[in-house]
């Protein structure tokens, strides 16, 4: 997945990382971090407008929103283009954007670690403990860790929506599927896997998985445009993503992914909807170890726990989340950094080494997800902000907030 190499992006790009490089050589006496901020904040500021506006160019997507900081706050954010190819508005840090797979780490992940923090979930307890009438050759061999790095031997995906569209019908299809492989056997990036951690989380809890995540996770953080569902009020602060002819044209306020919007609108694979002003709330509380303005979400240990590779041998997975070498993390984010994608344009980069996070929002899949400029956009963005922090900052800091 390549952008054409004499894309006005890439030529943005190498010049904002070649700037960023030759500002880290020039001395060894830098000023106090307190007065590098306002620089940092202007540079990256300059970064973020210059790629996503190449980007939208060279039509990796109708329109973006970035933001980058860290456990104090946002330190630059950007927007460019339109929500839409026709005339429309310019996106703003209230965009509402579908977050597609981002759904599984900000939504699922972090209420299956709080059960687990809360000793409701053990990892390496079968998944049959918690949901028994999850019945099937090999699936009492499951385990919750399965679920969270994909190496359960659930398919990626079946398309149950061609046979119904009946949510109850769809839903018995998913948590019916057989498994493909042994449990343990490889890593295969699974939606059906993430589906049957929202059926651990209800079942445990008590509580359907989007009034769980409300009242423990967005609530507290004041994550007050995150949702499922959006209600039609809202609809004109949505990017929209493609044209499905099969829903009446352009997809606006209903989620993308074909599954969830069968099962409703609200699954543990995808479905929320967010701004880039919530999901830097979301990545600083990760960042100040699980706590934001009091509030504690989850405990540092369980992030650390969470985010640590939980097979380097084979696979970049973390538990739910993912690990670098991947697009969003670029060149230079360090081993500890972790993150995740999602199908419609979106993903979030978290380095604790840094204590940096990097949140690109944006609908590529408009008009059709037959666009794959994402990947090196992603990658641009992230080798030019982390090149532009460690050149301002100096060395490598490590911020461990406990």
């Amino acid at each position: 997945m390549r952008i054409v190499a004499n894309s006005t992006m890439q030529v943005v790009c190498a010049a904002l990382i070649a700037g960023a490089s030759s500002l880290a050589a020039q001395n060894d006496s830098r000023p106090r971090e307190a007065a590098r901020r306002p620089a940092l904040s202007r540079e990256l500021r300059d970064s973020l407008r210059h790629i996503l506006t190449a980007a939208v160019a060279d039509h990796a997507f109708p329109g973006a929103y970035a933001v980058v900081g860290d456990s104090r706050g946002i330190l630059a954010e950007a927007g460019a283009g339109h929500l839409d190819w026709a005339p429309s508005p310019v996106p703003s840090r209230h965009t509402l954007w579908d977050i597609a797979s981002l759904t599984k780490v900000v939504g699922t992940t972090t209420a299956l670690a709080r059960l687990v923090e809360r000793s409701k979930v053990a990892l390496d307890s079968p998944v049959q403990r918690y949901v028994p009438d999850w019945t099937g050759p090999g699936k009492e061999k499951v385990t919750v860790r399965h679920l969270l790095t994909h190496t359960s031997g659930l398919p990626a995906f079946k398309p149950y929506d061609q046979q119904t569209h009946d949510p109850d019908s769809l839903a018995k299809l998913i948590f019916a599927t057989p498994l493909e492989r042994a449990p343990g056997d490889s890593m295969v990036y699974s939606d059906i896997g993430a589906f049957m951690m929202g059926q651990i989380v209800e079942r445990v809890s008590g509580k359907r998985l989007d009034e769980y995540l409300r009242v423990n996770v967005f609530k507290p953080l004041a994550m007050r445009e995150t949702m499922y569902n959006p209600p039609r009020s809202l609809w004109s602060r949505v990017a929209p993503t493609e044209v499905d002819t099969l829903r009446g044209g352009l997809v606006r306020g209903k989620v993308h992914d074909e599954r969830a919007y069968y099962l409703g609108g609200m699954a543990a694979h995808a479905g929320l909807f967010t701004s880039a002003a919530d999901l830097s709330r979301f990545a600083e509380m990760l960042l100040h170890g699980g706590i934001l303005d009091g509030h504690r979400v989850l405990r540092a240990s369980t992030i650390r726990e969470f985010t640590a590779y939980a097979d380097s041998s084979r696979s970049n997975r973390a538990l739910g989340w993912q690990k670098p070498p991947a697009a969003w993390a670029g060149k230079f984010m360090s081993s500890r950094a972790y993150g995740h994608t999602g199908f419609t344009g979106t993903s979030i980069a978290i380095d604790p080494d840094l204590d940096l996070y990097i949140i690109l929002l944006s609908n590529r899949v408009n008009p059709t997800r037959n666009n794959p400029k994402i990947g090196d956009v992603r990658a641009h963005l992230a080798d030019a902000v982390v090149t532009t922090v460690r050149a301002r900052r100096g060395p490598t800091i490590n911020v461990e907030h406990r």
